[in-house]
């Protein structure tokens, strides 16, 4: 089967794109995908044999953690999205007086 790979921030200049297309063979999960992208890009995407803390891992649009997390199935012609935490607090602009 053929996946769409898209990495964003930290992670695409880890990649050296944006997408990336592979395939896979059929019933591939979500953690054997992202254990290929950890042993050939060196990710940072598990702690202690589960996903990162704060990363967000999306199948075609919808976070796998609320669907099986790293033991979700993938299909032919799926997209899988791989975001780096987000740090930050609430925006507050310069104000002069």
């Amino acid at each position: 089967m053929t996946l769409e790979l898209r990495f964003f921030a930290n992670f695409r200049e880890a990649v050296g794109q944006k997408t990336v297309e592979r395939e896979y063979p059929d019933d591939t999960t979500v953690g054997e995908v992202l254990a290929d992208l950890t042993d050939e890009y060196g990710l940072d995407l598990f702690e202690e044999g589960d996903l990162r803390p704060q990363l967000s891992i999306m199948k075609n649009g919808k976070d796998v953690v609320h669907l099986d997390g790293v033991d979700t199935l993938l299909s032919d012609g799926d997209t899988l999205s791989v975001f780096p935490p987000v740090a930050g607090g609430s925006y507050r602009p310069e104000t002069t007086t």
